[in-house]
């Protein structure tokens, strides 16, 4: 019988559990897929320990994967067995050899991308493409402050924003990551443990701050976030790695400049079929092009994401990881 690993209430790495999974036959409108490999990202952690509460317990969490159709159910005509796909949101469920899931929320996954990397960046990347096309719309000549700026969307946002002309800034934990970043089209690396990086964004806009802000790390950045945008600058917080973001008196929008604020998902972005096809089709686009580079820098067997886990929350990852059913 196929595995998953399972939790069956919430809490640190240690609930998850490796065991034998059933997930049944496709249904109305269901497909039923086997994983070649899956993503590991933080919303995984928020349903572990239960910030993102889940609809019940025991469930599957994880919200990406690539593999091969296996069966359909009644009413899918889109897919085949045999068919590539891959996937990124809801429902939960990633973490298992092998899944149900609704055949709208599926994408055919194009040859030239293999199942790897499309498990590294399906979630990230569509994050990317909504962050700098849906929430401030990235031109040339803009310039920007991406958090975590070595991280899995960080790089991939540092690559994107760069081709599409913008000047890129990123926060960065170690002079390793600053590396990291510059590699990735990162012309400014801040290593925020040594410095102030509202200070330094000021420094680099001669004062004039940033047009926009990508702040996935939540509680630690927010506030000095503000501080390092212009005038009616946006406001983009999409994460919360640190710790959830304090409640705030709207009036300090206006104190800073006249700013933007919005907290978007990437659910909502890619609800409609029509989105999230052109969300996919966009970073299918960029990576095939070769502007934007997957880098996968970790690689765990699934039965061991209790470890991945860790890793994520210790900060000691780097890029994109995947675990492999």
């Amino acid at each position: 019988m196929p595995k998953a690993i399972r939790i069956h209430e919430t809490g640190g790495p240690e609930v998850m559990r490796w065991e034998e999974y059933d997930p049944g036959n496709p249904g109305p409108g269901e497909v039923r897929l086997r994983h070649e490999a899956v993503g590991l990202n933080f919303i995984d952690v928020y349903h572990r320990n239960g910030l993102y509460p889940l609809p019940a317990l025991p469930a599957v969490i994880g919200m990406e994967g690539a593999g091969v159709v296996e069966s359909v159910g009644p009413d899918v005509s889109e897919f085949k067995p045999g068919d590539r796909v891959a996937y990124a949101g809801v429902p939960p469920g990633a973490y298992a050899q092998v899944r149900c899931m609704p055949a709208h929320r599926l994408v055919p996954l194009p040859e030239s991308i293999s199942a790897k990397q499309a498990a590294a960046m399906m979630l990230q990347g569509m994050t990317g493409r909504y962050l700098l096309h849906g929430c401030y719309r990235v031109k040339s000549g803009d310039r920007i402050l991406i958090h975590a700026a070595a991280g899995g969307v960080g790089m991939i946002v540092c690559q994107w924003a760069i081709a599409l002309g913008a000047r890129v800034i990123g926060t960065v934990g170690s002079p390793e990551k600053a590396e990291i970043a510059r590699k990735n089209g990162c012309n400014h690396p801040i290593l925020y443990k040594e410095t102030d990086f509202a200070d330094q964004v000021k420094e680099i806009t001669d004062g004039e701050g940033v047009d926009v802000v990508y702040d996935g790390v939540g509680r630690d950045t927010f506030m000095k976030s503000l501080d390092c945008l212009r005038p009616m600058g946006t406001m983009v917080s999409f994460g919360q790695s640190s710790g959830s973001v304090p409640p705030i008196e709207v009036g300090i929008l206006s104190a800073k400049g006249s700013l933007f604020l919005t907290r978007p998902s990437l659910m909502t972005y890619t609800a409609r079929r029509k989105d999230l096809l052109a969300h996919a089709r966009d970073l299918f686009d960029v990576v095939e092009k070769g502007a934007v580079t997957i880098s996968i820098d970790q690689t765990y067997d699934l039965k061991d994401a209790a470890r991945a886990h860790k890793d994520l929350e210790a900060r000691k990852t780097t890029g994109s990881t995947v675990l492999m059913p």
